[in-house]
């Protein structure tokens, strides 16, 4: 007994060690990436001056800045400092700017928000928070011109200009790259759309789950899975702010009308369980059943502004675990994400090659291709526009799936996801009682699929056929 009490002081004190360590380490790291941040803003003006003969304005810049060039529309945004949000020719002719997440221009540097955290407990008065100037405000753009196919559009310097990246720039139509499976249109029984999630493919699903369904589940079900808006073979936009809106609107263009879909079961993965809820909420009389996977749902506490309370949740700026390192980078410094996608993405296939290499061509490099598949625009602003800006709408989607949806929802999340912990699946089911939540041992974010691809893909079918049953 004296021993066990013993090992567990000591595990105590080393738990309450390396949490002590890796806030110390997170509070030197991200206090030197702030400042390489600012460098990299700079630098990448000059750059792209140099390359482009312009520089377009960021969310860092000051409106005095950002307001250099006609065909733009900048809104102000009001508080200790004055930031702006760039609206720069958008490909749609309307936009409601409620769309745009304030998380892509507040986000202090980790010294000063540790400041003012500090001066909050310490007085008495309540934190001064930044106000956007306008709400659902609906702004047409006049400015935006489409380049016609005669002339298709140049990438920027930074993104990568390969065929696979680019195979949208030369086709007629401006729709998502859809891979479809099963039965011609006249003999289909029941449709199922696949939804990845952020920085992946539609590979994600055609490598996986496509080639373990039964013979029988292939003739009944035709199985469509896209690759989302700026990410994989589809289209990437530059002047695109991958709003939620724009995003539904390119899967009902690209899925729906074309292929006649009018009910259709959802299988999605993190970032794109927000979407099929926003799609289910669209169409709810479409949905025959609801299957999410990790879907990143963290309520927030009453008086906190949302957007804010999912971006510390998901990118908590701390080294450790590695996932969300890498997470908070890409969340927190818009410069320093600029550049991974150029050493990563623009380098893609070197990148591939070395993989084969170094494996000895002994796995598969899919995942590898839809994680370099995209611009750090599209990635940008689908990561700040969708995980972030909707998180004040998660609970009345999940309202809608209660109450005005009778489809079975489902949920599967790996126990070791230390990206989207277990408890958001719980989340979920709080708002939506009947949800059957899976936990799966030993499987974490993406291993909740890929290694166990055969059990999943029967799993999915025994859910579709108690749906229809």
């Amino acid at each position: 007994m004296e021993v066990i009490m013993a090992w567990s002081r000591i595990r105590s004190a080393l738990v309450i060690t390396g949490k002590f360590v890796n806030d110390l380490l997170s509070l030197i790291i991200f206090s030197i990436l702030d400042l390489v941040d600012f460098v990299l803003c700079y630098l990448y003006k000059i750059i792209d001056f140099f390359v482009e003969a312009e520089w377009k304005p960021c969310y860092c810049s000051s409106p005095k800045e950002a307001m250099t060039s006609s065909g733009k529309i900048l809104v102000s945004e009001q508080g200790e400092s004055s930031k702006v949000v760039c609206l720069m020719n958008c490909s749609s002719t309307k936009l409601q700017l409620e769309e745009i997440s304030d998380t892509l221009y507040t986000r202090p540097a980790l010294l000063s928000d540790l400041s003012k955290s500090t001066k909050i407990k310490k007085g008495s008065g309540k934190p001064r928070r930044s106000t956007f100037t306008v709400n659902s405000t609906i702004v047409g753009t006049t400015t935006g011109q489409h380049q016609s196919h005669d002339h298709p559009p140049i990438p920027r310097w930074s993104d990568c200009d390969c065929k696979t990246c680019n195979s949208w720039a030369s086709s007629c139509k401006e729709t998502l790259y859809v891979k479809a499976q099963g039965p011609i249109t006249d003999n289909v029984q029941e449709d199922v759309i696949f939804i990845h999630g952020f920085i992946s493919s539609s590979a994600f699903w055609t490598e996986t789950l496509f080639p373990n369904f039964s013979e029988s589940a292939k003739s009944k079900y035709r199985f469509i899975a896209v690759d989302l808006l700026g990410f994989g073979r589809s289209p990437k936009p530059d002047d695109s702010l991958y709003t939620l809106r724009e995003h539904l609107d390119m899967i009902e263009r690209s899925v729906l009308e074309p292929y006649k879909v009018k009910s259709f079961h959802i299988v999605a993965h993190s970032l794109g369980c927000i979407l099929a809820l926003a799609l289910a909420v669209k169409h709810p009389g479409s949905i025959k059943s609801l299957t999410l996977l990790a879907p990143p749902y963290f309520p927030a506490p009453k008086g906190v502004q949302a957007t804010q309370y999912m971006m510390r949740k998901v990118a908590p700026r701390r080294v450790w675990p590695p996932i969300a390192f890498g997470a908070s980078m890409a969340c927190w410094y818009e410069h320093i994400s600029r550049t991974i996608c150029l050493l990563i993405c623009k380098n893609h296939r070197l990148w591939k090659i070395l993989t084969k290499v170094v494996t000895r061509n002994r796995i598969r490099t899919y995942l590898i291709e839809g994680f370099c598949c995209h611009t750090h625009n599209a990635a940008w602003h689908t990561l700040h526009n969708i995980i972030c800006g909707t998180a004040g709408k998660m609970e009345k989607y999940l309202d809608v799936v209660k109450n005005r949806l009778k489809c079975t929802v489902t949920i599967f999340h790996g126990r070791d996801d230390d990206l989207i912990p277990v408890e958001c699946s719980y989340n979920v089911q709080s708002r939506v009682p009947r949800a059957h939540v899976k936990v799966i041992e030993n499987k974490d974010h993406i291993t909740i699929v890929v290694g166990r691809q055969k059990a999943f893909a029967r799993e999915l079918e025994e859910i579709w056929k108690n749906s229809t049953s």
